[in-house]
């Protein structure tokens, strides 16, 4: 559609085509499964393969300001009321078949998309509540890409289908835990002034990803990656993502080796024990 022509552009808004992407991906990936793949435990307490897809299917119908289902969810694992909200649009498409769900998921995304499309540019720039506080609209849909690439890779890990694990999608994924990693060795593993932390990921075949770098002085910070710092943890993006997401044991990890040290090794540890951001 052009402006000439009187009708309305379709809103060009970068992080609307990377959730066009990462749901295309998801939708790629469910469209070969069958019933009891979608039926697979995954990682995360309580959910299958499906549950994983159900969620996301729950979150945008909750963004529409569609109400919540009203029934009666598993709680044993509920942490909080983001958690209990979760659970009750898992609950809703239990009973559903795993194509089914796929068909509500595609139909969906279709209409999503087209809404957030139509939406005007200025809708982006307005602040309001977020999963990470008071932020513009466009975070809250960096937002909803990370948790869907990241219910996406629990999809295929629990399915041993590994994929999509470059591109935007992906280095915006990386950048928002990355972020989050000053909180982890500053804050919950409680490093003193003058500690550095280097964390060198890369992709499964070994080929380097990114680095990701964190001082502390008087507080914790991202910054350059220095030559020598006190501890370098070498792993995968895979690995980085399921332990930066709890969705990893630790102590597990750990034992397996996933994680390769160099400098302080007790440090190095105690980091991997509190990678875990998510609430």
């Amino acid at each position: 559609m052009s402006e000439a022509s009187g009708e309305p552009v379709a809103n060009d808004e970068p992080n609307i085509r990377l959730l066009d992407e990462v749901w295309a991906s998801i939708a790629e990936l469910g469209a070969g499964l069958g019933e009891t793949e979608w039926k697979t435990p995954s990682e995360l307490p309580g959910w299958s393969v499906q549950d994983n897809l159900s969620h996301i299917v729950g979150t945008e119908r909750t963004m529409r300001g569609e109400p919540t289902p009203d029934n009666d969810p598993p709680a044993d694992h509920v942490r909080n009321p983001i958690g209990e909200l979760n659970e009750h649009w898992v609950e809703r498409y239990r009973t559903w078949s795993g194509a089914e769900l796929l068909a509500e998921f595609d139909r969906l995304r279709a209409e999503r998309l087209a809404e957030l499309r139509a939406l005007p540019p200025e809708r982006f720039d307005e602040v309001g509540p977020t999963p990470v506080g008071e932020a513009p609209f466009r975070e809250f849909l960096a937002v909803r890409v990370f948790d869907s690439w990241i219910h996406e890779q629990d999809m295929r890990r629990a399915l041993a289908r590994p994929g999509h694990l470059t591109g935007p999608v992906v280095e915006l994924s990386m950048r928002r835990m990355a972020t989050a990693m000053p909180y982890v060795v500053g804050k919950k593993v409680g490093a003193p002034d003058r500690t550095t932390v280097v964390f060198d990921i890369t992709a499964p075949d070994g080929t380097p990803v990114t680095t990701v770098a964190v001082a502390v002085d008087g507080r914790a910070a991202l910054v350059e990656p220095p030559p020598d710092p006190d501890v370098r943890l070498r792993l995968d993006l895979v690995a980085f993502t399921a332990l930066s997401t709890g969705r990893w044991d630790p102590a597990t990890a750990l034992a397996d080796g996933v994680v390769a040290f160099e400098g302080d090794d007790a440090l190095g540890r105690h980091v991997v024990e509190q990678m875990n951001f998510m609430v």
